[in-house]
């Protein structure tokens, strides 16, 4: 479908702003690579070829027994036995001899009779964000190249669970601040365009909400319900709407007696028309003036919460968790830059893209 010309002169505008251009292809490229972060960093092959048959542990639940094994349980796909069992074709001699066998498949030297060999598409790298490494040493371990960026005190390797909990707190930050952001502009809009006593009432409700200790009642509710991705969600979107009213109830306050908001109630047109196609587009500048906060800030509740324990469960990919590690381990020092070079190049791609976006919807501005 193609864009209007107000929305192609809001694309060239902000296709001329370098920063937010470039930082809006650097952001969907690191995005859409966590997006897939199961084919990047797991501890299950992507595709198994056994007895003929293709199998996608990525996707699907396999048990031992389904490659020769004796466990009804999921199939532990790094254990030698296993990987025996998928090469030889679950030849019987993997119980005595497995790394031997493994060996000799490898180097074309293996003969036995009803032998079929399979094999095994593995992930870039082959640990998921909670596979405890099998190094020798004392945990946090060095980075290497095994560990890229090391393990963390429980020996699992920080680059997956960075690429994890970055996709984590992107999908929990659009989220929260997609929700907050209509409900915001919603509320704000009413206020400011009815004003009155619906305004005063407003204003008094959530002059008490904001007073709220939100840090206070989500721990209370933790503790309560249980620490889940879902009621994290909620909570936050309870405690962060209110940020765009007061923005948007100033703008809609100073336009509704404008000429052309007078001119379309005389012509009879809806107040619903009038606030959301008429009004709202031109708030639409200071709206967006709001909303780097409202992402930054909705990024560093959830890193505050898992540093101090009340976030996300623990089994959770936590980028804040893994900041509560870098202080806990001060003689790591790869888990402290690891920690911040994430925040401060997820928050600064933000900001930037989303400073674009407001320098596009504004008429006054134009890039060269």
């Amino acid at each position: 479908m193609a864009l209007s010309p107000l929305n192609q002169r809001r694309w060239r505008n902000f296709r001329r702003n370098g920063r937010a251009f470039w930082s809006l292809i650097i952001f969907s490229v690191l995005f859409g690579v966590s997006l897939f972060a199961e084919f990047i960093a797991n501890d299950k092959p992507i595709l198994v070829k056994y007895r003929g048959e293709f199998y996608t542990p990525v996707f699907n639940f396999y048990a031992e027994t389904e490659f020769g094994g004796d466990f009804q349980t999921e199939a532990i796909y790094r254990d030698p036995e296993v990987q025996c069992l998928i090469d030889s074709g679950g030849l019987d001699q993997c119980f005595d001899d497995p790394e031997g066998i493994i060996e000799e498949i490898q180097q074309g030297t293996f003969q036995a009779e009803g032998f079929e060999r399979g094999w095994a598409i593995w992930p870039p790298i082959p640990y998921s964000f909670n596979t405890s490494v099998d190094r020798p040493g004392a945990a946090p371990l060095p980075p290497n190249g095994q560990n890229l960026l090391g393990t963390d005190d429980t020996k699992r390797d920080v680059l997956a669970r960075v690429i994890y909990g970055f996709r984590l707190s992107i999908l929990f930050t659009l989220i929260v601040t997609g929700a907050a952001s209509l409900i915001g502009v919603f509320a704000g809009a009413i206020q400011g365009f009815f004003g009155g006593w619906l305004d005063l009432i407003f204003q008094r409700i959530i002059e008490i909400w904001s007073a709220t200790p939100s840090l206070y009642v989500i721990i209370i509710m933790f503790a309560v319900l249980g620490r889940s991705f879902w009621l994290l969600v909620i909570l936050m979107i309870l405690f962060s709407w209110t940020g765009l009213v007061g923005v948007v109830r100033a703008e809609f306050l100073r336009a509704r007696n404008l000429e052309y908001v007078r001119a379309a109630r005389a012509l009879g047109v809806g107040n619903m028309t009038i606030m959301f196609r008429h009004m709202l587009p031109n708030a639409m500048v200071a709206t967006l003036t709001f909303m780097p906060f409202i992402v930054t800030g909705t990024i560093g509740g959830l890193a505050s919460l898992d540093f101090l324990g009340f976030g996300l469960p623990s089994s959770a990919p936590s980028l804040g968790e893994l900041t509560l590690q870098a202080k806990q381990n001060l003689q790591a020092p790869w888990l402290a830059f690891t920690a911040f070079f994430t925040f401060a190049i997820m928050l600064s791609l933000l900001v930037f893209i989303f400073e674009g976006v407001r320098d596009a919807f504004d008429p006054r501005k134009t890039f060269s």
